[in-house]
């Protein structure tokens, strides 16, 4: 099997850019990919019932499960190179990680019991997770790595947890002149209470990650016949140590509103010297780097399946994830070209 030259790897995720897959939509995308590495050689190539796009090289009785997301934030800003930087949404995240992956599998030399398993899956920006959710009763890899962007040079070794709140509140309307607070005002009074609680929390604690922090995601009024209505979604980023729905039972409904919680994720990390962690770390110093490792305050597909898996597990990808969601997303080709050395290496030292 000829190994997949630079220009193609490029051409792979200019290509793979170039397709809208918001979550829920990603049909084409993953059949775009699936028929890549039907093309490139791989064992095994095919969309499973998630709609997974999945590509399988190597028969060897050690998986390497390579998990990236072939979804994408909304919106689709115009795809273009601008000398070596690639604009589009997805490049960053977190097409450029899946395309590195699916190019260092193609060409990693792997041991005799190795196997690769490379997944783009399904819906990873949304809460539900579906495709991630798919592959846990599939696989039972030796070791994973998490398609996110880090930069080439670093390694992801935990996310933050997750719980969003969707909060109602419906009954009689009242003169604007009144002391009856209006439904816009009730919905404050909560979004009030969480970040105190949240102020609280983080008395004393300097670290991102370590604190509890709270978004107001959106708020929408509306008058129904005689009743106003009002709802409300707040999105808490949580620490290592704090239960979603303990969380979600301190946040209860008061004054004849109701509180939905959803998207509950633990916070999770991985073993800092773990196998996989030194190979990673020899990769990136033998490929020119200085390692260094990062701790994230969003979530991935790595607090789904790290806790089931239970086994060394990273994430990794180029790009800055400073761009993810923007206008002005991009990759540097030359930083997506040294992530997928590293990635080979790695590979071929399992």
């Amino acid at each position: 099997m000829t190994s997949v030259s630079d220009a193609a790897a490029e051409k792979l995720l200019h290509n793979l850019a170039a397709i809208p897959s918001p979550s829920g939509q990603e049909a084409e995308a993953a059949e775009s990919l699936a028929d890549w590495m039907r093309a490139h050689g791989f064992d095994e190539a095919f969309v499973d019932e998630a709609g997974n796009a999945v590509g399988v090289v190597g028969g060897g009785s050690r998986d390497v499960i390579l998990l990236g997301h072939i979804d994408t934030f909304a919106g689709f800003p115009p795809v273009r190179l601008e000398g070596r930087k690639l604009y589009g949404r997805g490049a960053v995240d977190a097409k450029g990680a899946l395309c590195a992956f699916a190019v260092a599998a193609q060409r990693a030399k792997l041991a005799e019991d190795a196997r690769a398993v490379v997944i783009g899956a399904v819906e990873e920006e949304a809460a539900t997770s579906r495709g991630a959710r798919h592959a846990l009763g599939l696989y039972q890899p030796d070791f994973c790595v998490i398609g996110e962007p880090s930069r080439w040079d670093r390694i992801t070794l935990g996310y933050k947890g997750r719980l969003l709140l969707e909060w109602r509140w419906e009954g009689g309307l009242a003169h604007s002149a009144g002391d009856e607070p209006s439904p816009a005002e009730r919905a404050l009074e909560y979004w009030e209470a969480v970040t105190s609680r949240c102020q609280e929390y983080n008395h004393g604690i300097d670290s991102l990650f370590g604190r509890l922090d709270a978004s107001l995601r959106d708020i929408n009024t509306w008058q129904a016949g005689v009743n106003g209505v009002v709802e409300m979604t707040v999105g808490l980023r949580l620490p290592p140590g704090v239960a979603p729905m303990s969380l979600a039972r301190e946040f209860s409904a008061a004054n004849g509103a109701s509180v939905n919680a959803r998207g509950a994720e633990r916070a999770f990390t991985g073993e800092r010297n773990s196998m996989l962690s030194r190979l990673f770390r020899r990769a990136i110093r033998a490929a020119g780097g200085a390692p260094r490792f990062v701790y994230k305050t969003g979530t991935s597909d790595m607090n789904v399946v790290g806790p089931v898996w239970n086994c060394p597990i990273l994430a990794y990808g180029p790009g800055d994830s400073a761009l993810d969601h923007t206008p002005q997303e991009h990759i540097d080709l030359d930083e997506y070209l040294q992530a997928i050395d590293v990635l080979t290496r790695v590979l071929e030292s399992i």
